[in-house]
């Protein structure tokens, strides 16, 4: 093998996106002479994540997990306190905007409401025609071609780019944002929540499409959303995210079927289905979670989720718990878990 096909095979065995410990923690805005110093929130607290080539990895939790903080820290909308963010081997976390830029080329981001992420005053072929423009990847007197064809491969129509946002409907104004996206040929999209805004008539038209654009593109995405049925459906592997924190991270049927940590078993076991299959540990019924997830200034000490653990009330609330803060670690076949005693989850699932 000469050293072109070598450069070739390692390029391609590298992960595209490496996230290493990282962190992203905000001020609250009080102001200060009234209610003291001001508070700390660390809304991301030591991420480690990786996106192969070509996968689609589905992120889940409740609200307020971090879920989209981590995807707007990746794409550089928000800043990162500290730690690694890898893309294409490079590191981008403290990257400037004018640094930043020739990465944008191939890291893109849909986001959740198709409604605001668009300008109201531009017409959609001058929507599509800006990454186009800012990138230098098409000529001037070549934009409107591929305006044109990226409204086809979206599923739109060549008469749709004369109109403004305010003239679609959301699932058409989603499939304009999705065509924006893709319209330097990305390698890696971070779709947030992309049809969470929609009626549920429109979200399977969207999901396929972006199914569909994968598979033609081979393109690698980050799919973030609170829907289980959706993240199955559409991805190879799910990160499993609380209070900043990921928890759980596997193939998308071994975390389904088997889940390690019993918060992604509390998630299972709350979504609704029709009938349960004969070898998925999730309970019939609901596991009831104590509280609401708690505040990012006051992080509870040692396993974060301790404090609203079914688990570690069966357990009779062992000190390890409160004490120590679990590591994510892998078995091998590469499902990590964050949790001291993931392998009682299937068991306490199964009595509960």
């Amino acid at each position: 093998m000469n050293n072109a096909a070598v450069a070739a095979a390692s390029t391609a065995a590298a992960p595209l996106l490496e996230v290493e410990r990282l962190c992203v923690e905000f001020r609250s805005s009080a102001p200060q002479k009234l209610f003291g110093k001001p508070t700390t929130f660390r809304a991301l607290d030591g991420i480690d994540l990786t996106l192969r080539r070509g996968e689609t990895l589905g992120l889940i939790g409740e609200s307020g997990s971090g879920k989209s903080t981590l995807g707007r820290a990746i794409m550089g909308l928000t800043r990162s306190s500290s730690g690694t963010i890898r893309f294409q081997g490079d590191d981008i976390a403290q990257l400037s905007p004018k640094a930043r830029k020739p990465y944008l080329r191939n890291l893109q981001m849909v986001f959740q409401d198709p409604y605001s992420s668009l300008h109201p005053r531009q017409t959609i072929a001058r929507s599509l025609e800006e990454p186009l423009r800012i990138q230098g990847t098409v000529d001037k007197a070549k934009r409107r071609e591929r305006v044109v064809d990226l409204l086809h491969r979206v599923g739109l129509q060549r008469s749709h780019a004369e109109l403004y946002p305010l003239n679609l409907s959301g699932g058409q104004r989603q499939r304009v944002a999705i065509a924006r996206a893709i319209a330097n040929d990305p390698e890696l999209i971070i779709a947030d929540e992309p049809v969470s805004a929609l009626d549920v008539s429109i979200q399977a038209q969207i999901l396929n499409l972006l199914r569909d654009l994968q598979r033609e593109s081979g393109m690698t995405m980050l799919f973030i959303s609170h829907d289980l049925s959706v993240v199955r459906h559409l991805c190879d592997r799910i990160a499993v995210m609380y209070l900043g924190r990921v928890v759980e991270v596997g193939p998308t049927e071994e975390v389904i079927t088997r889940p390690k940590h019993p918060y992604t078993a509390a998630l299972l076991s709350a979504a609704p289905r029709v009938h349960r299959n004969e070898d998925e540990a999730s309970p019939t019924r609901c596991i009831q979670l104590e509280g609401d997830i708690p505040s990012h200034a006051r992080m509870p000490t040692g396993c974060a989720f301790h404090t609203r653990c079914w688990l570690y009330n069966q357990l009779g609330k062992p000190a390890t718990c409160r004490e120590e803060a679990p590591t994510l670690a892998s078995d091998v076949d590469g499902h990590q878990v964050r949790c001291a005693y993931s392998e009682r989850v299937s068991d306490g699932v199964s009595t509960a």
